[in-house]
């Protein structure tokens, strides 16, 4: 490209369409990394997306890329996750200070199929203390910022992902979900975010699940078929794996490319809590379920019946127990009692009251989690899609989700941050894919997303509607004030 300064949003819209820029020689994979790594000089003092800048290592991987014509993002600049995602010789801080400085000696199987499906790795994105928020807000980082509006959150826990992404620094990031934090963030930011199937995606080689099979990793994209595409490169079992996810009944972007036919959608806009949700929340959603009658789908109100009390203790008992146990562990490596100046005080007393639940309280909630699966999976043989907000209200101010340093009783905080995503978390718990779609847009500018969830197992189905859906109404070229 003659030396010329480049901007990845103007060569092609997606990773996939980078990538083939690449294969047909019209620019090089060091090209590319420098321009993310302008994009991210350029604009991450204003969003605190990128935490590790891995940039001499990227431009080394991109300076020796061998273009494979069959890796589907040949090239590609890419952003980790920096929490559970190893990358050998990188920090992995999961948002704490007591572990900002600690590298693995290995990747992670699933940033090694990252690495063979072409991408390259030039840094790690903001998140909160192991993921525990909504928000991305960690004392040890600062906060990440919303490019639609800089005073407003971009969600959490994959909030530097999607800030990222949505300034256009690059076309797709990691993100990982145990309660909402691939859709959240997605919904904040204007973005396609899959949570995919319990299983579909490794996360080995340090666990088999994680909390109980909350918890899947995916990204985030610009485009469906970025991340269908993806999907289909990581996608399988890891060696050791205790279960996996059944296999799709077709390529995922192959989905991606075909005709939903006519689907029976359900759709609520009722909290599960029975809180308020935002006007534009619900219009968000009724808008799509007149969107989806108009290309053909059956849509009518429904909600599952399940025991949404013993969901939500059940839900925080397996969270607060695993976190339990991880400080548990960090504390036998330190040799000493944590105490506030190595994590958080909120997490201090999450972890605190995880610790006080025992065994037999952690083999129930176990039991609750499954038994409430079998009920909404009894829902999905009626629907195809369920439709619901993604949260309560359009993203809100920065701190007002968060415990502040002085805050020692975070009980306040979590009952907001209950209030605003009371619709994210039963996808976890049932292990059944999700996505956040953009759909919508506040009078005063700020993203909307709606989430569709579908039956285990069938992602397919998911892609399929939400590509009819992004061609229906685009939101490719809808960008926030401040973008790369």
């Amino acid at each position: 490209m003659g030396g010329m300064k480049l901007n990845i949003a103007e060569l092609a819209p997606d990773a996939t369409g980078l990538s083939q820029l690449v294969k047909n020689g019209e620019i090089t994979p060091l090209e590319l990394v420098d321009s993310a790594i302008d994009a991210i000089e350029r604009t991450n003092s204003d969003l605190n997306a990128v935490i590790t800048p891995m940039f001499e290592m990227a431009r080394d991987s991109a300076r020796t890329a061998a273009i494979d014509s069959r890796a589907p993002f040949a090239g590609v600049p890419f952003l980790l996750k920096d929490i559970r995602a190893a990358y050998a010789g990188v920090p992995t801080s999961d948002g704490c200070a007591l572990l900002r400085d600690v590298q693995q000696s290995y990747d992670s199987e699933i940033v090694k199929r990252h690495r063979r499906a072409g991408l390259i790795c030039v840094g790690k994105t903001n998140t909160p203390e192991f993921g525990l928020t909504a928000t991305t807000e960690p004392h040890a980082f600062g906060p990440t910022k919303n490019p639609w509006n800089l005073d407003r959150t971009p969600g959490g826990s994959s909030g530097g992902a999607a800030a990222a992404v949505a300034a256009r620094i690059l076309p797709m990031a990691h993100g990982s979900d145990g309660g909402g934090s691939i859709r959240i963030p997605a919904a904040c930011c204007g973005l396609f975010g899959l949570k995919p199937t319990r299983g579909r995606n490794p996360l080995g080689p340090d666990a088999g699940d994680v909390m109980n099979g909350l918890v899947a990793e995916h990204a985030l994209t610009i485009s469906v078929r970025d991340s269908a595409a993806l999907l289909d490169a990581t996608a399988g079992p890891d060696v050791g794996d205790p279960y996996f996810a059944p296999p799709p009944e077709t390529a995922f972007l192959d989905a991606a490319g075909q005709d939903p036919g006519k689907l029976r959608v359900a759709l609520s806009t009722e909290s599960h809590f029975g809180t308020p949700v935002h006007a534009e929340c619900v219009e968000a959603v009724e808008a799509a379920g007149r969107l989806l009658q108009g290309l053909g789908h059956s849509v009518e109100s429904a909600t599952p019946e399940y025991d949404e009390r013993a969901f939500q203790s059940a839900f925080t008992t397996i969270w607060f127990s695993n976190l339990a146990a991880t400080l548990a562990q960090l504390a036998g490596e330190v040799g000493r009692e944590l105490t506030a100046a190595d994590v958080e005080p909120a997490t201090l007393v999450f972890g605190e009251r995880g610790g006080q639940a025992s065994g037999a309280d952690y083999v129930a909630a176990v039991a609750a989690m499954q038994m409430v699966g079998r009920q909404v999976a009894r829902f999905f043989e009626r629907f195809d899609i369920w439709v619901t907000p993604v949260f309560s209200a359009p993203p809100p101010p920065i701190g007002f989700l968060h415990p502040g340093p002085g805050e020692m009783d975070p009980r306040p905080y979590a009952k907001r941050v209950r209030e605003w995503v009371p619709f994210t978390q039963l996808a976890n718990g049932t292990g059944q894919p999700a996505a956040s779609i953009p759909l919508h847009w506040t009078a005063d500018g700020l993203p909307v997303g709606v989430q569709f969830m579908a039956r285990f197992g069938e992602e397919c189905t998911l892609f399929r509607l939400a590509a009819q859906l992004e061609a229906a109404r685009p939101w490719r070229d809808r960008l926030p004030p401040l973008h790369a």
